[in-house]
């Protein structure tokens, strides 16, 4: 599932953890997303990272009208929804227990004649990864997936797995501990990478990754 902690220190921030709901107005649309903490826990609340990289997918730096898209990770499927809203074709996935409730999210927040560029599926990073073939996606997204050092392996085998030498990754997180630094060390011996965006209010980086040393922009 999307591997989303919360900081202990930031009390005002849990609030958000009782909510059954968080409403946005995103790419022209209101978005309502459901949330259920109790029933799974991280991946079923809207953090900050997944808000501050659909700031930057509006800002229209990124084309994405007619793009392939996976999300990896996606929760509650703000980030694909609001591509999809934006014109992608996007592959939302996350982990098997969290796909019914992504796919009812995806269904209320997406009008019945774009349904059919979404395509709600199963991924567990590192596993089955045949199913997605190399190079099939423009752009992969990424919103607060990097935080458990255990999962950072089949993390990284999942983005080299899935990037061809024109894919682009965006990853949106904030950098809390040394062990996230050693994951953007390590994806940086295996992908070109820079910072494209901070949101200095949220403390949120966005960092955009390259299998290759092209600058190749989408």
């Amino acid at each position: 599932m999307a591997l989303v902690p919360y900081d202990e220190n930031l009390l005002p921030a849990l609030s958000k953890l009782d909510q059954t709901s968080a409403e946005f107005h995103l790419a022209n649309h209101r978005i309502r997303l459901s949330q259920d903490w109790n029933r799974l826990g991280v991946a079923a609340v809207v953090w900050d990272a997944a808000v501050v990289l659909c700031m930057f997918l509006e800002m229209g730096k990124v084309d994405l009208k007619g793009k392939r898209v996976i999300e990896l990770g996606a929760g509650t499927g703000l980030v694909s929804i609001v591509a999809a809203l934006l014109g992608a074709n996007v592959t939302i996935t996350d982990r098997e227990p969290a796909l019914e409730f992504l796919a009812a999210n995806v269904r209320e927040n997406i009008p019945p004649s774009q349904q059919g560029v979404v395509r709600v599926s199963e991924l567990t990073w590192g596993e089955n990864l045949h199913l997605y073939p190399t190079g099939s996606f423009d752009l992969i997204l990424g919103a607060d997936i990097v935080y458990l050092e255990e999962t950072f392996p089949a993390l990284l085998q999942t983005l080299e797995h899935l990037s061809s030498e024109t894919t682009v990754v965006l990853l949106s997180c904030r950098i809390r501990y040394e062990r996230d630094e050693r994951f953007l060390m390590e994806l940086r011996r295996r992908f070109s990478v820079q910072e494209v965006h901070y949101d200095s209010q949220r403390d949120i980086h966005i960092y955009r990754a390259v299998k290759n040393t092209k600058n190749t922009e989408l």
